[in-house]
């Protein structure tokens, strides 16, 4: 499955003013990185993939419909696959792409 374009552009027009924003093809996807550390992506499996403290992932899963991102059979701590249905608003994409941005500015810039 190819990641929903759609999206793409709704995210794009959310981290369009982040100052060292870039874009990549990853994970079958299109992200979105900030100083060279991945925020959030439009997923090749549909719907987000958004980065965050890893502290935070477990309540984020409990709180919202959230999941861990599972690469190779491991759960991948502080990496979250989002539904597209739990995206459909502004405001409800606004929050898991503010999320993202917000754990990608904590990180030192990648070079």
């Amino acid at each position: 499955m190819a990641y929903d374009e759609e999206l793409a552009g709704r995210i794009r027009e959310l981290v369009q003013v982040e100052r060292g924003l870039s874009e990549k093809r990853m994970f079958g996807g299109l992200a979105f990185l900030l100083s060279g550390n991945m925020a959030v992506a439009a997923s090749g499996q549909g719907g987000l993939l958004v980065r965050v403290d890893p502290e935070e992932s477990d309540a984020l899963v409990r709180k919202t419909g959230a999941r861990p991102m599972v690469m190779r059979g491991r759960e991948m701590r502080g990496w979250l696959r989002v539904d597209a249905a739990d995206v459909k608003t502004k405001r409800q994409l606004e929050a898991w792409v503010g999320r993202g941005l917000a754990f990608a500015r904590s990180l030192p810039a990648k070079r």
